[in-house]
């Protein structure tokens, strides 16, 4: 089978990672996904923040976790890499642009040895006051809208078997 096609058949979700952070080398090269991912118009909407900071992971987490509206929750399951990706939304394809790096940033991963998620709620999070105090630190335009958090790391746990595809995915019309 070809190498990518099996990568996207096999990356799954990890839920729980172990306290190890990701080479430079290799999160280099994920990023380097994320940058050449497909975008409207070449517009290249599109903008990582990424951090291995333990502090501001805690931080991203627990505003997280406030607007999933369980405060205690852990919804980076202890990854050690956060990448936030943001999208200006004055494109009209923003949150399609940024949806397809985060495809890549998980894909391009896996195929490295690194195991990643996809974690939601990147937009409320940075609609807070708290959220929008870190964009403007960061020195996003207030266009920039979150898109998601992927989360990096090595799992801690049993890979994750599929589930099974849906009968009628897939619909050939001729």
């Amino acid at each position: 089978m070809n190498e990518t096609l099996k990568i996207l058949k096999e990356r799954r979700s990890i839920k729980k990672y172990k306290d190890i952070k990701i080479e430079k080398e290799l999160l280099d090269e994920i990023l380097e996904a994320g940058k050449f991912a497909a975008n409207g118009k070449g517009a290249q909407s599109g903008c990582m923040i990424v951090t291995q900071n333990f502090d501001l992971v805690k931080k991203l987490e627990k505003l997280n976790a406030q607007i999933l509206g369980n405060p205690e929750a852990k919804p980076f399951y202890g990854a050690p890499t956060v990448i936030v990706v943001f999208a200006d939304s004055t494109r009209r394809t923003y949150i399609e642009d940024g949806s397809l790096i985060l495809g890549n940033l998980m894909n391009a991963a896996y195929s490295l040895g690194v195991d990643s998620c996809w974690i939601h709620r990147a937009r409320e999070v940075f609609e807070t006051e708290e959220g929008q105090k870190l964009t403007s630190e960061w020195g996003l335009p207030k266009e920039h809208k979150g898109i998601g958090f992927c989360i990096l790391g090595y799992r801690d746990c049993e890979y994750p078997n599929p589930k099974p595809r849906k009968k009628d995915f897939v619909k050939v019309i001729i």
